[in-house]
């Protein structure tokens, strides 16, 4: 059967009439978006990116990140959505439970079509950014995530990758909801030796400042490669330079024209345990609530995962929960359920609007949402004004329940009753004494005499104490008005170990105690020497620092082992061991360094390294291969420039994958000036110059000029283009 002619022209009509009203295709509906957007890579393969609206400049700087290094942007999401199994097997199943049990894509979705119009807009630029990489680099192979959608953005909305999930005990989840205990696969949740986590900040006020502007250092902690850094700039006021962790489309730590911001992990207790108690009733689950019982809710939830095979295979769990939130494992016969924050729309609209914040009451303004749950804050700005924040969300609790441990989920009364007022959090605003510090503690001690007194607020506003490094930055600001730009940058990498200056004196009396006819009075003479005239200050080339540090690690493993090593305690339970125990570690660690060295006086640098042999996210070391001296030491022992580095199974020397990452400081005159350095290089790629060619200024602690204006940027432009081309 044949179509008339007349019928075909009419078709071919409808049909080009059609064509030529539908929205343009994919392609060029994303290349309309890219002319829209500059980006403009500086001598150090910094991404300034320019882009007509907010929404444009959001497209360009995850483009410019996924140039960067795309596999950790999509880890990252891999990681938040809770489909980090589809890539890397199912052992990777258990962290994925964890997410799913907070983060329920369906739930985001309808999130983010109710959300504002101009948040939605950024959402979706983000989004269409990733897209047009992908779709401009077809050599790039996703691991799991071949199309974004702008609802993924709500997974990872505030602070840093995991946030509060990351709280929850995996171990504890696999044997609730998969093997039976000593059969789990899941990775312990808290090795011996972790690097003390979480940054400084300091905020100085113009009355300590030699120029009268206020300063800002900008130091966070983390796994190195972490973040990016790049400029972000609008023709609607965007205007914002610092480091944005891979994937997220806003500055997490840094400035604009007008004001500065630094995170630092907060001590705060926000995320809380319920011991449920748990019966049986007419065939159905229940748990009490005061004189009732409630019904325990139960959701399967599939999750994906890579089978040896190559394909992808499925998992699906009953996940139970109460009205405090999910079970998360079982515990002397109950069951847990944690409940933290969830406000995703409210995070990523507080994220993106306090990058534009010109002063502390607009910053202030933003905090309203009350979305951040898991930082302090330390802000400055060029009106002078300083202020240490804690964290905008915070439960209204029953302050005669011990938080930090799980309380009975059968009293009414130990529920959350509301989210405490702003007003009431014990901040710090523009202090007499001029500055305001934090290394993830409490604010007790944020401006010396000036900090707010402890015993006026509930137990659970800090669950830590205080952090070794703050005696260091109480040290190094108190009693000193002149800083600048410099001495900022000086203070920060101040070589000062003063837990060391407590320890190494008491080992030294231990020693002095020792009789003349005990075998290690001849042994460690030679040892205890260097360490007596030692003053506590690390270098590349310190032989007692290394002797100190290889002895610390030893006397905290054998003394105090499970003690966190950025916290107070640890330091006490060395202090009060027997003097015979002080003297063994010591003794260990001259044995430990002449068998791995051939001698035991070397120096710091020969031990202390950095390397960067590729960009594996779990890295690997060798000590045939070259690698830089680093001078400063763990945060563990009080170290504001935190350098965490181990031995491993087939190293001898010891390198760093933790602490100083991104370094800023930043002071607000009538133009902003910054200096800045980045752990290792900008680049993910092997192959760039920009891969490692901060190294050297990250050891040496030489911070580079930042090109904040285009007329600084001007004669260090190394390639201006727009994305796809």
């Amino acid at each position: 059967m044949r179509l008339n002619t007349t019928l075909l022209c009419l078709l071919g009509g409808l049909c080009l009439a059609s064509c030529l009203s539908s929205p343009p295709a994919e392609p060029d509906r994303l290349e309309a978006i890219a002319a829209r957007v500059t980006i403009v890579r500086d001598d150090w393969g910094i991404a300034h990116v320019r882009g007509k609206t907010d929404a444009d400049a959001v497209f360009g700087m995850i483009y410019a990140q996924a140039e960067d290094d795309f596999n950790r942007v999509e880890t990252n999401y891999l990681t938040a959505l809770g489909r980090l199994a589809e890539a890397e097997g199912e052992t990777a199943i258990w962290s994925d439970l964890r997410q799913r049990l907070f983060i329920d894509p369906e739930d985001l979705k309808q999130r983010y079509a109710s959300s504002p119009a101009g948040l939605k807009k950024l959402m979706n630029a983000w989004a269409d950014g990733l897209n047009y990489y992908l779709l401009t680099h077809p050599e790039t192979r996703p691991r799991a995530i071949s199309h974004f959608e702008p609802w993924m953005t709500l997974s990872f909305s505030e602070g840093s990758i995991g946030g509060d999930i990351a709280n929850i005990s995996l171990r504890g989840l696999e044997a609730f909801y998969g093997a039976p205990a000593g059969k789990q696969t899941a990775q312990a949740d808290n090795p011996l030796f972790e690097e003390p986590r979480g940054s400084n900040g300091i905020a100085l006020a113009p009355s300590v400042t030699r120029d009268g502007h206020a300063l800002l250092l900008i130091n966070p902690h983390t796994s190195f490669y972490f973040r990016s850094e790049l400029q972000m700039t609008s023709e609607e006021g965007l205007n914002a330079y610092g480091a944005a962790t891979w994937g997220q489309f806003f500055i997490y730590q840094g400035f604009n024209e007008h004001a500065g911001w630094m995170h630092t992990t907060s001590t705060v207790d926000v995320v809380d345990e319920f011991a449920e108690t748990i019966l049986q009733r007419d065939g159905q689950t229940v748990y009490r609530h005061g004189d009732k019982t409630r019904p325990v809710e139960t959701k399967p939830v599939t999750l994906q995962y890579r089978a040896s095979s190559g394909a992808l295979a499925e998992r699906t769990f009953d996940v139970r929960r109460t009205h405090h939130g999910p079970i998360v494992r079982a515990e002397a016969g109950r069951w847990i359920a944690t409940a933290l924050m969830h406000k995703p729309v409210e995070a990523l609209t507080q994220s993106f609007e306090r990058t534009k914040a010109a002063d502390l009451p607009a910053f202030l303004k933003v905090s309203t949402l009350a979305a951040n749950s898991s930082n302090n804050t330390l802000f400055a700005d060029d009106k002078g004004n300083i202020a240490m924040l804690l964290p905008q969300f915070m439960p209204k609790r029953n302050d005669r329940f011990d938080y930090t441990k799980p309380v009975d989920g059968s009293d009414p009364s130990a529920d959350w009753a509301g989210e405490t007022a702003l007003d009431a959090l014990p901040s710090v605003t523009n202090p007499r004494n001029g500055w305001v510090y934090n290394s993830n503690d409490g604010p007790w001690w944020a401006a010396g005499a000036n900090s707010p007194v402890q015993s006026a607020y509930p137990r659970y506003m800090d669950a830590a104490g205080q952090s070794t490094r703050t005696l260091h930055a109480l040290r190094v600001l108190e009693r000193r008005t002149d800083f600048t730009l410099q001495g900022l940058i000086d203070a920060a990498y101040d070589s000062y170990s003063p837990i060391f200056a407590v320890l190494i004196p008491d080992l030294v009396v231990a020693y002095d105690a020792l009789p003349s006819s005990d075998p290690l009075k001849a042994n460690l003479a030679d040892a205890v020497g260097v360490l007596r005239t030692w003053d506590f200050r690390w270098s590349a080339g310190s032989v007692p620092t290394t002797l100190a540090v290889t002895w610390g690690d030893i006397a905290k493993a054998q003394i105090a082992p499970g003690a966190s090593g950025g916290r107070m305690p640890f330091q006490q339970e060395i202090l009060s061991a027997a003097p015979a125990r002080k003297l063994a570690a010591l003794s260990d660690a001259v044995e430990r360094l002449t068998r791995d060295f051939g001698r035991w006086d070397v120096q710091w640098g020969d031990v202390n390294r950095f390397q960067r042999l590729n960009d594996a996210i779990t890295p690997s070391f060798d000590d045939a291969k070259p690698s830089l001296p680093v001078p400063f030491t763990s945060a563990q022992w009080g170290s504001l420039a935190a350098f965490g580095a181990q031995r491993y199974p087939n190293t001898k020397k010891m390198y760093g994958t933790v602490g100083n990452s991104f370094v800023a400081v930043v002071e607000f005159g009538a133009r902003v000036q910054a200096r800045a350095v980045t752990a290792g290089g900008e680049s993910g790629d092997v192959a760039s110059p920009h891969f490692g060619d901060q190294i050297e200024r990250y050891a040496a602690g030489d911070l580079r000029k930042v090109y904040f204006y285009p007329d600084e940027l001007a004669g260090h432009i190394e390639r201006t283009y727009q994305p796809g081309k």
